[in-house]
């Protein structure tokens, strides 16, 4: 069930923060029941996931260590497992507002829809990780019943697609390290071998081309944040608090950036729990972005 990756689920609080309404309590509960919803229903793929490709999973080396693929935890038991999950974060969802039980429903489809056909299918994949992220930003908003704004939108989707491309590019950059070829003079144009024991999409993936794809994101993402940190300023404040958490989040950006291109960002929450500059920058974001949303 991965829970170190639930930390992902932490973005349903980023809509009902921007809005300053987090503190309310008719948008407290519902987005801590999203956030919940979204462990149950992630952690139901992870189990279809892992149940489907133990045996690849047994030649990485990595996660020939995950339960199933060490045959810990039996696969029938893991789907039993992942039925009983979807349901039950169906039921929260459905509960909390019946918008929200779509969204988990979208999500639920397009994740199963890349574990079971599209994980092997070069930028279609990336798009499919993007969604993923996006969301679960998205329902933040939706079970609180609020506006989400466009620029909100844009971050959240090209922020995930550079967190995607960067996963991709780390795991590329291990799999050409493992082939041999790390002193090649062009590594940016070097593929994967197709025959070796990695994921096949990698074999659609040159290191240039991914780094392309990851900087532009960033791009693309930093100039929608400062957008959305007027949107969000145009709030009463006694400081400028959302104007200047521009600055932490280009530096996380930039950080996360170092990490991307160290090829060390495959588990992107083990990369942001791992790197304690990384920690107290988003500390720094998340305090000043609040108090301009909250309109201190």
């Amino acid at each position: 069930m991965r829970p170190r990756q639930w930390l992902k689920n932490v973005l349903v609080f980023a809509a009902p923060l921007a809005a300053g309404a987090i503190v309310e309590r008719d948008v407290l509960i519902p987005t801590i029941g999203a956030f919940v919803a979204f462990c149950l229903i992630s952690s139901s793929t992870y189990l279809i996931n892992d149940a489907r490709d133990v045996e690849a999973d047994r030649e990485h080396p990595t996660k020939r260590h995950r339960p199933i693929a060490a045959g810990h935890l039996p696969a029938p038991v893991a789907w039993a497992a992942a039925v009983v999950l979807a349901l039950a974060s169906l039921a929260l969802s459905l509960a909390i507002r019946p918008s929200l039980a779509g969204v988990v429903a979208v999500y639920f489809i397009f994740t199963l829809a890349y574990s079971l056909k599209f994980k092997h299918e070069p930028v279609i994949e990336l798009a499919l990780l993007s969604m993923g992220f996006l969301l679960r930003a998205i329902a933040g908003g939706v079970a609180s019943d609020l506006p989400i704004s466009q620029w909100f939108l844009i971050v959240a989707g090209f922020g995930s697609l550079f967190i995607a491309a960067g996963k991709r590019y780390s795991e590329l950059e291990r799999s050409i390290h493992r082939l041999d070829v790390a002193d090649s003079d062009d590594r940016d144009d070097q593929r994967v071998d197709p025959a070796q024991p990695a994921r096949r999409s990698l074999s659609g993936y040159t290191l240039g081309y991914l780094r392309f794809v990851w900087a532009t994101a960033a791009a693309v993402t930093i100039t929608a944040y400062c957008l959305w940190a007027f949107e969000v300023a145009a709030a009463p404040s006694t400081l400028p608090w959302a104007q200047w958490s521009v600055l932490p989040f280009v530096l996380a950006i930039l950080r996360y950036g170092v990490v991307v291109d160290k090829g060390e960002a495959e588990a992107p929450e083990d990369a942001v729990l791992g790197d304690r500059v990384l920690l107290v920058i988003a500390v720094a974001w998340v305090v000043t972005f609040s108090l301009g949303a909250l309109g201190v």
